[in-house]
């Protein structure tokens, strides 16, 4: 009996993982690259089964059968063109026995490459070859079919119609592009609109890019196969070549970095996810850590029962619950980024929280586990900053590290605190921080954490039973949004959702290109005003900034800013064109004073003193 709903509609709702690189696990517990790897179906189940298991136990929901180079031309090579059946059947079987009931199988196909015209085989002799195996593979019982690899558009468009007579399952097409889409022999180019062009025409349900030479190319292509194929994309990269960096040829293949990568790739319109050749299951666990930052579980909370029904109380204006919510809008407002200590002792915060609210700042705000470190809980030093500095703090609260139930127990006890002004957001997956092994939970996102939070506000827990007696809490709500995002639609319309979950005020991410900011705002101006406090990171220095520009979606810094870094001849004069640039980017973000209401700056290089130069030298603060 299985428990599968199909295929395309799952993808149509939410992400799907897929798995990795099955000759080169294969090949990496000790078979040598002589042997038939298909043909290990049949003589080493065992293996072939313990390679699935590890991906499954890794995260994977979709297995590909080891079957890529299964087909009579390749299967001749060996001796083994009669053994297809058995060697297709087994495949399938040994997938669907580690997959079960709820995961799905893909069936996979390889192209017949240069062992087709090898073999003398004439047009209609590979269309009956492809056809013969998409059928053996159909009638195991796969629940797709996976076109893998394929570098020849005439090839793939073979493959997806012998797929589509053979039967009626969903059929994955998947190419593999080059840097510079320059195929191997690199005497021809092939486009990923014109692949797309090609699937869609020939009947494919699903286009994508797989092995290739890396996640960097595998990323470009998704952002054209998204933007111009009327199909769900799939990018299922390689772990690419090396890199020369410093004159060294360094493997970028971590698991942090693919994971990175494939984050990136579901923010470009990715709906499924994966990995080819080197692609392990450590990789594939650390992408499903990463996948669920952005694409967390739909938790479903009980309805209160007819006897407990309460209408939901007005909640207070927002200038009535907090200092900082009083000025909200009224006044340009200054919060500054304060992290807990990572051990027992609060001193230094509590030193640096006392120097900004002497120095004038309106707030500080307290990160939650900031890059997923174990630190103190911002709800402690929160109450220790207002008992000894008697500041204004808005408490982070992200998602990453608690499910529904500790969501409203933390807040339910931030209020009873005295703590009133949050800053929700998703979180960073763990696997960024000092603990890698710990379980990401993302029961919700931010937007759910909002409408959590909203709900308390109007009297009503997150299962919408009343928390007192016609009274809710006096939470002023604040969101995060990044201006500079991959894709600019899917952030205003998530800071859309946000506001309408109930969202009071939005912090951004830093910001170095005034442009970016200037066309998010105008991008975003039809949807309800919330105040807009611009982030604010001075650089630390040229390596900083290089680093933000290549491995932060929407972090980039302007090339202008790049060369003004490369012209400062020493470490401390970079600092100070940092300084300079932030400066000047807060005083151009002021301008927008119909949007911009203040500004939410990160301490440069641990410092926060120089907060105050930007402050003075900007203008907004004197």
């Amino acid at each position: 009996m299985s428990d599968r709903p199909p295929f395309l509609e799952v993808l149509g709702e939410r992400v799907i993982l897929g798995d990795g690189g099955m000759g080169s696990e294969i090949y990496g517990r000790g078979i040598f690259i002589n042997r038939c790897y298909d043909e290990l179906n049949v003589s080493s189940p065992k293996l072939v089964q313990a390679i699935h298991g590890d991906f499954v136990q890794a995260g994977s929901v979709l297995i590909e059968t080891n079957t890529y180079g299964a087909s009579r031309p390749k299967l001749a090579a060996h001796g083994m063109e009669e053994r297809l059946g058995d060697i297709l059947t087994s495949g399938v079987k040994l997938a669907r026995e580690v997959a079960g009931p709820s995961l799905w199988v893909a069936g996979s196909i390889g192209p017949l490459g240069p062992s087709a015209k090898d073999a003398g085989m004439s047009e209609s002799e590979q269309d009956e070859a492809y056809v013969e195996v998409a059928q053996m593979l159909a009638e195991a019982g796969a629940d797709l079919l996976f076109l893998d690899t394929f570098t020849s558009m005439h090839d793939m468009q073979r493959g997806i119609r012998a797929c589509k007579e053979a039967s009626d399952l969903p059929v994955v097409s998947s190419f593999s592009f080059h840097r510079g889409f320059v195929m191997n022999n690199h005497d021809f180019l092939v486009q990923p609109e014109d692949v797309a062009a090609m699937a869609m025409a020939a009947g494919a349900d699903v286009v994508g890019a797989n092995c290739g030479d890396g996640p960097h190319t595998t990323l470009e292509v998704v952002e054209i196969l998204e933007r111009t194929a009327g199909l769900p994309v799939a990018a299922m990269p390689n772990v690419g070549g090396p890199a020369l960096i410093d004159g060294r040829s360094v493997y970028l293949s971590s698991p942090e970095y693919m994971a990175e990568y494939s984050r990136r790739m579901v923010q470009k319109g990715a709906r499924l996810i994966g990995g080819c050749c080197g692609v392990t299951p450590q990789q594939i666990r650390e992408v499903r850590s990463f996948l669920a930052s952005i694409q967390p579980r739909r938790t479903t909370l009980d309805v209160k029962t007819p006897e407990e029904q309460q209408a939901p109380v007005t909640p207070k204006p927002v200038a009535e619950r907090s200092p900082w919510g009083a000025q909200l809008g009224e006044t340009f407002q200054i919060s500054v980024e304060l992290d807990p200590p990572r051990g027992l002792d609060p001193k230094r915060s509590l030193e640096s929280a006392q120097f900004l609210h002497d120095s004038g700042i309106d707030a500080v705000n307290i990160a939650d586990g900031p890059r997923a470190m174990a630190r103190m809980n911002p709800t402690s030093l929160a109450v220790l900053v207002k008992q000894a500095v008697g500041m204004e703090t808005i408490i982070h609260y992200c998602c990453r590290d608690r499910n529904v139930l500790a969501m409203q127990m933390d807040l339910i006890g931030a209020h009873s605190l005295g703590l009133r002004n949050l800053m929700l957001i998703t979180g960073d997956p763990p696997k960024m921080g000092n603990f890698p092994e710990a379980t990401a939970v993302f029961d919700v996102d931010a937007i759910g954490l909002v409408d959590f939070a909203s709900k308390l506000n109007h009297g009503l827990d997150l299962s919408g039973k009343p928390v007192g007696k016609n009274e809710g809490t006096d939470f002023v709500i604040g969101v995060g949004c990044n201006p500079g995002a991959l894709d600019i639609d899917l952030e205003v319309d998530r800071l859309r959702r946000k506001i309408e979950a109930g969202a009071e005020f939005v912090f951004s991410q830093p910001v170095y290109d005034i442009e970016r900011l200037e066309r998010f705002l105008e991008c975003s101006k039809d949807i309800p005003y919330i105040p807009f406090f611009v982030g604010i990171l001075p650089l630390a220095s040229l390596k900083n900034a290089e680093f933000l520009t290549r491995e932060v979606p929407g972090m980039a810094v302007p090339d202008p800013i790049l060369e003004r870094l490369r012209s400062a001849r020493s470490k401390e004069e970079q600092r100070a064109v940092g300084i300079r640039v932030a400066t000047e980017c807060l005083e151009a973000a002021a301008a927008f004073k119909d949007r911009v209401r203040g500004s939410y700056i990160f301490p440069p290089f641990g410092k926060h003193e120089a907060i105050i130069q930007v402050l003075k030298d900007s203008g907004v603060r004197s």
